[in-house]
């Protein structure tokens, strides 16, 4: 029964060893980052990136996030060329998965501001994440071409929660980027303005609803194990970066929260 009813929501898993196993895999590493994170083991970049008496091999923040976000932007470009006909999910599934990563990439070229640098391993595990959610969640969608759709379509409301995320997301980036008045200010300050004054990580928040609109796209199995996986991995993460502000500044308000207004 239950199974009947989830596949009204959903495609059937592919017959894909390689799918089934990114699923697992994207789900548990995932949340065990999430994990890490609240237990102050942090990946390391940005302002939890910690100082060590013999520093990791780095790179600059910017560079970074570009190696972060680039392969991902390619696996769905190329996509439309090495599949340049498919039904009308398929066509907004990679639509999706590539509007989000050139949002990502043009974000920063054009708007943050870094300091600080990032470890090479932390850019590579990210890289290697982001690059694989891309091209499974496409190699999934494929997958699926012949089979029936789901009984209930949620494509539409995806491409809804898709263009919010990205919007929220987009906005508050742009109110982070300008706490910094020129590229030499390295110096935080507390984010106000938008919903920083309810959670800490709206951008986060955003970040999420727009991976839930890729999931809603896509109806599959893979892009709703990644998005929980995110979902579990940003829970950590905000949480840290709140536990970084209160420790930071003595008069960082009491009721701010991480992620979610008045919840969490």
């Amino acid at each position: 029964m239950v199974l009947s009813l989830v596949l009204k929501f959903l495609y059937p898993p592919p017959p894909s060893i390689v799918v089934t196993a990114m699923s697992l895999f994207s789900f548990a590493a995932l949340t065990n980052a999430g994990w890490k994170e609240i237990k102050g083991k942090h990946m390391q970049y940005s302002k939890l990136l910690s100082k060590k008496e013999k520093p990791a091999p780095s790179v600059p923040s910017k560079i970074g996030m570009l190696v972060l976000y680039t392969p991902a932007l390619i696996a769905g470009v190329s996509s439309f060329f090495l599949f340049p006909i498919g039904s009308l999910r398929f066509t907004l599934l990679r639509s999706a998965v590539t509007a989000h990563f050139l949002k990502r990439v043009l974000e920063v070229l054009f708007v943050h501001k870094f300091s600080g640098s990032m470890e090479v391993e932390a850019m590579t595990i990210i890289s290697l994440s982001y690059f694989g959610s891309a091209a499974t969640s496409i190699y999934n969608q494929l997958l699926m071409e012949t089979i029936p759709e789901p009984v209930v379509d949620l494509k539409y409301i995806g491409v809804v929660l898709l263009a919010l995320g990205l919007i929220g997301n987009f906005y508050h980036h742009v109110i982070l980027s300008k706490l910094r008045s020129s590229k030499s200010d390295f110096k935080y300050k507390i984010p106000t303005g938008g919903l920083f004054s309810l959670v800490i990580c709206p951008h986060y928040l955003f970040e999420i609803l727009g991976f839930v609109g890729i999931s809603c796209i896509a109806q599959t199995i893979y892009p709703l194990s990644f998005t929980v996986g995110t979902t579990f991995y940003l829970m950590g993460r905000s949480h840290a970066t709140l536990k970084w502000y209160q420790a930071k500044f003595d008069e960082f308000p009491k009721d701010v929260k991480a992620l979610v207004p008045y919840i969490y």
